[in-house]
């Protein structure tokens, strides 16, 4: 590709958040997290870097420190060349987990991933998350910035579940070792929000998508990966390396036979009984070939996740069950470099290359092995059905039929004029239809289409966001943020003048409201009002965030909070009380329970904090006005809400200025952040007076903010 960068180049930001994942001598098939799939993102990463219209690549992945795995893996950045990085950041368990049990850890990526762009200085123009976990990081980064968010599965839990179950396993072992509930959801979820869903093959949108409730054909775009085609190629005359020779005859009685080969982790969706068993149960096929079996790296197969030593257990059971020791080879170690090596052996024997799984989203190994001139046979569930339609070069069968496998891998191996046929095929198919360049210039061509479009979206906009409609929230310096009612409202000519000020200081000032008004209402009350929409909204007393116009909300928080809170049982232990009777079902939220209050009649606030205590309940019981009673959970408040910003966006709370008019600000004005109150307080506030952090305007409701941010500095143009 042209080296010379256009004038406007891309900055895209790629995340994949399980596997071992760098640059070079990736570790493919060490287990079940670490296979095609970590490929394809990183040669994404360095053909992507080699475009003209990309400027820069980062790969966003998990930064692991264990002393069983290489150093590499806990290096903040790997540069890779031309504008690519791998990144790593810390989050769950210092040491390697298989990526079922990131899914609790997921939040802290996302809160990390903020901090870095905000140390960085500079937000993507595009986020490409991979699998469904990097899924969910990347809705929440795409909507808290205002950034598209493209999305590839990979492999899709709904089509993977059912698979699993075809195949004998029980519903509850498979759902409890896959994380399938949640991981569906999050997929389903992915579907109504992402900009753009990239498939390999029309089959993964029609067939696999094509089972999820919120399938919209207008979101995919079929884009073929590529392979290197400087890796894979014929054996011709190359001599084969002797190392991977001897790694493949030393199991064998017979080594000159003709090769089957599978490569793939020790997964149970990869169907590697199903091979054996199709071998095992077939005489001719042991006759006219051996097996070759290249599933991942291990020293002790007791050192192996649970679920690796399960396959290979099994596996080593099998070919004991079957006898066919000297017919079948499992070598235990092979690097990267030797993967190519395999494909040639096996093509040099005029073997055949095999690829069993349940379901293959797309099978990267068999065009790998139709590049090297070998033919293939594969699962008829997935991707491959495409790659022999481009090829021509294979068969497809039945992955639940262990003879119908046995009867293909015969069958390619008997018509030796077939065979040249299908390994010369293979060859030019995959130089016509699978070349990096022509992917990324497929990429390029709809990322730029999906940007134009979105920017134009953006224009369309009203609300304090930065001119090319991405949030400020992670770039800005300081913010402001202001109760509703009696603060920021009241006086409309001075609401006029803040509001041009606010729309002035865009990208350097976040601006947000924190009220006791549910989330409706307080946008009906600003758009009334006429003020744009915030870029935070701090709703129902700290219990909700939502963002800018979109109003999106911050699952973090909501994650958050929902420590130690038991609605259905708070409500039922209140439902009793005298004096307190729930307001309409509109002022109920999810995390916020509201009683209209009789004084003479109600308990002290003592009291019910000691009859929640007895029934082992935990909340926060907020009274205001004599009048009105909030149970929140314990971690809710509008004061808690602040800080928990704070610490998302890595903006220090100094630099937080928050203004109030009442005893229910209180709590959002004292501490670090600096504080404004407005001349028409409540009595309530007079203690406060005299702090160091706290200004006392004169000026009544907006006004009175105007008079604060005058105090502080902050109207000056430099802010």
């Amino acid at each position: 590709m042209d080296s010379i960068k256009s004038e406007n180049p891309l900055y895209i930001l790629m995340i994949s958040t399980h596997g071992l994942i760098r640059g070079n001598n990736m570790e493919l098939g060490r287990d079940a997290d670490t296979g095609g799939q970590i490929t394809y993102v990183v040669e994404l990463m360095r053909a992507l870097a080699r475009h003209r219209e990309v400027g820069q690549v980062d790969l966003l992945t998990r930064l692991i420190e264990d002393p069983a795995l290489s150093s590499d893996y806990s290096q903040p950045v790997e540069d890779i060349g031309n504008g690519a990085r791998i990144l790593r950041l810390p989050f769950g368990p210092s040491h390697y987990v298989r990526k079922e049990l990131l899914w609790p850890h997921l939040d802290q990526l996302a809160d990390r991933s903020l901090h870095f762009l905000r140390q960085q200085g500079r937000l993507p123009d595009l986020i490409h998350t991979h699998y469904a976990d990097a899924g969910y990081v990347g809705q929440q980064l795409s909507q808290l910035l205002g950034i598209p968010q493209v999305h590839t599965g990979h492999s899709l839990g709904r089509p993977k579940q059912l698979h699993l179950l075809a195949s004998g396993r029980k519903k509850q072992a498979i759902d409890r070792q896959f994380n399938f509930e949640r991981r569906i959801t999050v997929e389903e979820d992915l579907l109504v929000n992402v900009a753009m869903v990239i498939t390999s093959t029309r089959q993964e949108v029609t067939e696999q998508y094509g089972m999820y409730h919120n399938h919209v054909s207008g979101r995919f775009v079929v884009i073929p990966p590529g392979t290197d085609i400087a890796r894979f190629s014929p054996p011709g005359r190359r001599k084969i390396n002797s190392n991977v020779v001897h790694m493949v005859d030393k199991f064998l009685s017979d080594p000159v036979k003709p090769m089957i080969l599978a490569i793939c982790r020790p997964a149970i969706h990869k169907n590697l009984k199903g091979l054996i068993n199709a071998y095992g149960s077939s005489p001719a096929l042991q006759e006219k070939a051996n097996l070759v079996i290249v599933a991942g790296n291990r020293d002790d197969i007791r050192e192996l996740d649970e679920a690796s030593q399960k396959v290979l257990r099994e596996l080593l059971l099998d070919i004991d069950h079957y006898d066919i020791w000297g017919k079948v080879a499992i070598p235990k170690h092979h690097g990267a470099e030797d993967i190519p090596e395999l494909y040639r052996l096996a093509a040099r024997r005029r073997g055949v290359f095999v690829n069993p799984a349940l379901t293959e989203p797309f099978g990267l190994t068999l065009i790998e092995a139709a590049a090297s001139g070998l033919p293939f046979v594969a699962t008829e569930d997935g991707g491959p059905q495409d790659i022999v339609a481009n090829c021509c070069n294979g068969l497809l069968v039945d992955p639940l039929d262990p003879a119908a496998i046995a009867s293909a891998l015969d069958s390619v191996l008997s018509d030796k004029q077939q065979w040249r046929l299908w390994a010369k095929n293979g060859v030019a198919g995959t130089r016509r239809h699978y070349s990096w360049d022509a992917h990324v210039s497929k990429y390029v061509k709809e990322v730029r289409k999906l940007l134009r479009r979105d920017r134009k979206r953006m224009r369309r906009q009203i609300a304090f966001t930065m001119q090319d409609g991405k949030s400020p929230m992670p770039l800005a310096r300081k913010a402001l943020i202001s109760d509703i009612d009696n603060t920021l409202i009241g006086n409309r000519k001075g609401l006029l003048q803040l509001v041009d000020w606010l729309k002035n200081h865009t990208g350097s000032i976040v601006f947000g409201i924190a009220t006791g008004r549910s989330l409706e209402s307080a946008v009906s009350v600003l758009k009334n009002a006429r003020v744009p929409i915030p870029n935070v909204l701090i709703t129902s007393v700290g219990s909700e965030i939502n963002y800018s116009y979109k109003l999106q909300p911050d699952i973090g928080w909501a994650n958050r909070i929902a420590h130690l809170w038991r609605r259905e049982a708070l409500e039922q232990v209140l439902s009793d009380i005298p004096g307190l009777t729930l307001q309409p079902v509109e002022n109920q939220r999810k995390f916020k329970l509201s009683y209209n209050v009789a004084p003479e009649q109600m308990p002290s606030l003592h009291d019910l904090c000691q009859l929640l205590q007895e029934h082992h309940l935990h909340a926060r019981l907020i009274y205001s006005h004599e009048e009105f009673l909030d149970v929140l959970p314990v971690r809710a408040s509008k004061g808690h809400a602040i800080r928990y910003l704070a610490y998302k966006w890595g903006l220090p709370l100094e630099n937080f200025l928050v203004a109030g008019d009442s005893g229910n600000d209180k709590e959002m004005l004292l501490g670090d952040t600096l504080g404004i109150v407005v001349g028409n307080y409540g009595a309530e506030l007079e203690q406060l007076r005299g702090m160091e952090r706290i200004y006392f305007a004169q000026g009544h409701h907006a006004d009175g903010i105007l008079e604060g941010l005058a105090h502080y500095g902050w109207r000056s143009t430099d802010s």
